[in-house]
């Protein structure tokens, strides 16, 4: 086993992450089981996080993947059942869920005379699916586990639940308006969940991304030869560090928030992790 970072002892307790057939949140559940905790990796892609479930084993650890549509609630409930039969009661909800669609990303920056009548997918083009579907994936796919997983929680001392936001949350990335409003949802759902579940021993944090170059986004980043695309430059340009992050430098704030002895007075935060970024006005 892997040693662990900040000497956060997870042992005995249960971790649920969702969206663990991901790249970050399967990453997430590994770091969780180095620690000590019994993982139960849910994806819609069971495969994906059965795959990672079965890595997490092979190293030493307890984990094991269930297919979960955590749009749907009756679903995410049953699994929620399944887990606590197969480990116990969740200790850690990490609701890792989320994306993008293209049907809710504009084709350009800034909307221009002639782009309605043109064959750019403008502003007036956004898909209502597309966007109903984004919201609905980042935001309803955060309340649903929760009520599925924190009814497990409720007046058991030490649980917490951590979210995924990101920069968009901050100050809203151009072409992504429905990703950017969703992320803003998580930040503040955080300090509500925080406030509302103060009383009965859960503390509720998030984790801000900032840019991180991973295979899921890599066409976006990098072109075929390898050059960065221009995104990438503004992106490397508006982050003082100058660089894209690291999977594993998330680790860090991520334990740092279940450690119940270093952050048991730490609830309702965003802790963005960023190279900068939010912090950077561009002058």
């Amino acid at each position: 086993m892997m040693p662990n970072v900040l000497n956060t002892d997870l042992t005995g307790k249960v971790a649920v992450v969702t969206g663990a057939g991901g790249v970050l949140c399967s990453a997430f559940a590994k770091v969780l089981a180095r620690a000590g905790a019994k993982v139960a990796l849910l994806d819609l892609n069971y495969e994906a996080a059965d795959k990672f479930a079965q890595e997490i084993v092979a190293e030493g650890g307890t984990a094991k993947a269930y297919k979960c549509n955590v749009l749907d609630k009756d679903i995410c409930f049953a699994v929620a059942d399944e887990v606590e039969k197969d480990f116990g009661p969740c200790d850690i909800l990490l609701n890792g869920a989320g994306g993008n669609n293209p049907r809710a990303t504009t084709d350009k920056e800034y909307f221009e005379l002639g782009d309605i009548e043109g064959d750019t997918k403008s502003f007036f083009d956004l898909d209502k699916s597309g966007v109903e579907f984004v919201f609905n994936l980042n935001f309803i796919g955060t309340l649903l586990p929760t009520q599925a997983f924190a009814r497990q929680m409720v007046g058991r001392e030490g649980c917490n639940i951590l979210n995924i936001s990101s920069m968009n949350a901050y100050t809203p990335l151009t072409k992504i308006p429905a990703y950017s409003g969703a992320k803003a949802a998580i930040s503040n759902f955080t300090q509500w969940l925080a406030v509302h579940f103060s009383k009965v021993g859960i503390r509720v944090n998030a984790i801000a991304p900032g840019f991180f170059s991973t295979a899921q986004n890599a066409a976006l980043l990098w072109n075929p030869d390898g050059t960065p695309t221009a995104r990438t430059g503004k992106i490397l340009a508006a982050t003082p560090m100058g660089r894209f992050g690291q999977p594993e430098e998330l680790n860090g704030a991520l334990l740092f928030l279940l450690n119940n002895e270093a952050a048991g007075f730490v609830t309702g935060v965003t802790i963005p992790i960023d190279g900068g970024f939010s912090a950077y006005s561009g002058v």
